[in-house]
């Protein structure tokens, strides 16, 4: 599935990433600090200037039709990154979303085209599989590494307080423990 040595090479990129910004490596890593420290900008629709109330309420709205459609999307301007994010999601969600925008761009991967059609409606191209689940791992990594896990179960720290201290979803936070054997390591 992946290149020989990535899932290695995202782990210790987390390690790097922390110790560079200061933080142990089992401690919880803020999206919008690594963000910022990558220079990249994090909006909502409600920054966007120019965006009516009128589009933001859409775009923001949680009736499982318009602000479920969407989570994230990366724009550049000139040289500058721009990452949107829908700010209608849990924490939780909004964290893991722009985690895996930020590794797309770690990553250096190609962005995707967007145009719209004549009515108005936004029109993505397909995305490339292998680099979304790249993007995947690394941001589960960057948010999730394994010295956080192990710290975690060390510490018997239940599952919901874990995934509300790293600001990630309780499912996200059981997939990292079931993916990297911690759970098996502390049966």
């Amino acid at each position: 599935m992946f290149r020989r040595g990535f899932k290695a090479w995202c782990e210790r990129y987390a390690e790097s990433t922390r110790s560079e910004l200061g933080i142990k490596a089992h401690e919880p890593l803020d999206p919008q600090l690594l963000a910022s420290k990558l220079g990249i900008l994090v909006w909502g629709p409600e920054n966007i200037p120019g965006l009516s109330q009128t589009y933001i309420d859409i775009l923001l709205r949680n009736d499982g039709v318009s602000a479920s459609d969407w989570s994230a999307v990366t724009i550049e301007i000139e040289t500058q990154k721009l990452v949107i994010l829908n700010t209608s999601h849990s924490i939780g969600r909004q964290s893991s979303d722009l985690m895996h925008e930020l590794s797309h761009i770690i990553l250096e991967h190609k962005s995707h085209s967007a145009d719209s059609s004549l009515d108005g409606i936004l029109l993505l191209s397909a995305y490339d599989k292998d680099h979304e689940d790249e993007a995947d791992w690394l941001s589960s990594c960057l948010l999730l590494p394994r010295a956080a896990l192990i710290s975690i179960k060390r510490q018997n720290i239940e599952i919901a307080d874990a995934a509300e201290l790293f600001k990630v979803s309780v499912r996200m936070l059981r997939y990292r423990m079931s993916m990297t054997g911690v759970s098996r390591q502390f049966s």
